[in-house]
């Protein structure tokens, strides 16, 4: 009998494959973007020091998503609002991190909100 894989597992373990790969620094930290049913959370990443420099998401009261959480109006909002709190800390450009996922959709919306909010990636 073929056992089948888990969505999640295979979401990990591409996950990890691209983790290998890029990693933040303190001149360009990683945006990195979790997704999940109901809520999507980006946060930009120093991995040299292991701190989160800044962070939003759909559950954050400063994030006025007039939907909930998990649609693409949403996912605008929190990309637009991270890109806008690392402008703020001095942060013009970042690594992108889509975290397994499919660039498509939600994490697609948010990149591209970034983007026009100023980030640089």
């Amino acid at each position: 009998m073929i056992r089948k894989v888990e969505k999640k597992q295979i979401r990990s373990r591409i996950h990890r494959r691209i983790r290998r790969k890029l990693s933040g620094t303190a001149q360009r930290p990683r945006l990195a973007v979790f997704r999940s049913v109901a809520h999507i959370y980006a946060q930009v990443i120093d991995d040299t020091e292991g701190h989160t420099i800044v962070s939003a998401s759909s559950v954050d009261k400063g994030a006025k998503t007039t939907s909930r959480g998990g649609n693409v109006k949403a996912a605008k909002v929190i990309g637009k609002l991270v890109a806008e709190r690392a402008r703020e800390k001095g942060i013009k450009s970042v690594v992108f991190d889509r975290g397994g996922y499919h660039y498509h959709g939600r994490i697609k919306a948010l990149a591209d909100a970034a983007r026009e909010a100023g980030l640089e990636f």
